[in-house]
């Protein structure tokens, strides 16, 4: 660890103890040598993906904090082309703290390798929230707003070309409107100016083996469609 990721970790932490206690009315002064602000009222953000994890630390900014086991920040190329936004954590990713490791993740993989012909360290995998929801239920609004302006940070910092949204509360939480994914998927849309591209989460798909074919088929023309705007050639066999 850097002295420079250290100290924003430290920082990170201060801040989280301090906005306990309001009352203090104690002001922090905003850090140098950043680059976007964080409406959460933290000032600054780092405008690199370690020193915003070291940032974030160990994160008491929202009621998701009391019962999860890890934060899970998100992991990949800090450079990637594309990158891929869920939900959240499930017990799984709360117990390894990383994205997308069960079953819905190892069906991820296989679609980014398989299917795309590349490797999952070539893309970036993160989530809306970065703790997991209890019991796995919807995350409230509230947690969303307070954890969005890091996401935003994370795809500021990578500057993707093409976002994949994975199921309907990401793609909600970005585009802040209601969507039906069973109607709008597979369709362009447009998050801080980079075209994004809404799918089934693995997990619905998993959730449903009645309609596992169909639904399979649906992501595969998804993800032809982001092949293309990325210029990767597509499998014939898929």
């Amino acid at each position: 660890m850097t002295p420079r990721v250290e100290l924003l970790q430290i920082v990170g932490q201060l801040k989280t103890l301090l906005s306990s206690y309001p009352e203090i009315g104690l002001e922090i002064p905003k850090a140098s040598g950043q680059s976007a602000a964080d409406p959460n009222g933290e000032d600054i953000l780092p405008d690199d993906l370690e020193s915003l994890a070291a940032f974030i630390g160990d994160c008491k900014r929202c009621k998701l904090s009391q019962k999860r086991t890890c934060l899970v920040f998100g992991e990949g190329s800090h450079r990637a082309r594309l990158v891929f936004v869920g939900e959240g954590p499930g017990a799984e990713e709360d117990a390894a703290g990383r994205p997308f490791v069960g079953e819905a993740g190892k069906l991820l993989t296989r679609i980014i390798e398989a299917g795309m012909g590349l490797k999952r360290e070539d893309v970036y995998i993160c989530n809306v929230v970065k703790c997991r929801p209890p019991n796995n239920r919807d995350p409230e609004a509230e947690e969303v707003q307070t954890c969005l302006p890091f996401l935003k940070q994370q795809l500021a910092i990578i500057r993707p070309e093409v976002i994949c949204t994975l199921g309907r509360i990401a793609v909600q939480s970005l585009l802040g409107r209601e969507f039906k994914i069973t109607q709008e998927r597979g369709n362009w849309f447009s998050f801080m100016g980079i075209p994004l591209m809404a799918t089934f989460h693995p997990a619905y798909i998993l959730r449903n083996p009645s309609d596992e074919h169909r639904l399979k088929r649906q992501v595969w023309e998804d993800v032809q469609k982001i092949m293309s705007r990325l210029g990767l050639k597509v499998k014939k066999n898929e």
